[in-house]
């Protein structure tokens, strides 16, 4: 897996978004994070700004992907740029995310969130998870990822639901993921 971030850390450093700006990413504590998204009904150009806002943001914070509500948007919107399990790069926007297939081998595998600077923990995910909803105008679209990008589609619709990936953690991960959030709220 080292392999596979270091390569994800030098394909971080040769994208760039030159459009958007870079907004704060809300952080644990944040009542917009557990709010259920509204839908999107219309495709405009303040959707494209929101979408160019999400890409700066997340290039800016050297993640794999973002949902809107992570920079105060209530809107179900997320982006993404990360491989699968295939050395396959996927980047795009889905706005509308509902996630229809959740199967394959579960995967014990370190994951984190810009929204909770720091904290990382072993979370057990589906290999393959596909999401149906809309790009940015409004055209139907049908993504299936597969290992660390079926992750990322799983933990942004989450997102969109008002979860974080520490909600879905159980025992003594749970336990050290809790202690940590209060750790970091404490700061």
């Amino acid at each position: 897996m080292s392999d596979y971030f270091a390569e994800f850390h030098e394909r971080r450093e040769r994208r760039t978004w030159k459009r958007g700006q870079v907004r704060e990413i809300r952080t644990v504590g944040d009542p917009v994070l557990r709010s259920e998204c509204d839908p999107v009904r219309t495709f405009d150009q303040t959707l494209r700004r929101l979408v160019d806002d999400l890409f700066a943001t997340m290039y800016a914070a050297d993640g794999a992907g973002l949902a809107a509500n992570q920079i105060g948007v209530g809107r179900c919107v997320f982006v993404y740029d990360c491989g699968d399990d295939a050395d396959v790069w996927h980047r795009g926007v889905v706005v509308n995310a509902v996630v229809v297939e959740a199967t394959g081998e579960l995967l014990d595998e370190g994951e984190g969130c810009l929204s909770l600077p720091g904290i990382t923990t072993v979370l057990a995910r589906p290999s393959r998870v596909t999401v149906r909803g809309q790009d940015v105008d409004g055209s139907a679209v049908e993504i299936t990822g597969t290992g660390y990008f079926a992750r990322c589609l799983l933990h942004e619709a989450d997102h969109l639901s008002g979860r974080l990936f520490t909600d879905l953690v159980t025992g003594d991960s749970r336990k050290a993921a809790l202690r940590a959030i209060r750790a970091t709220a404490a700061r």
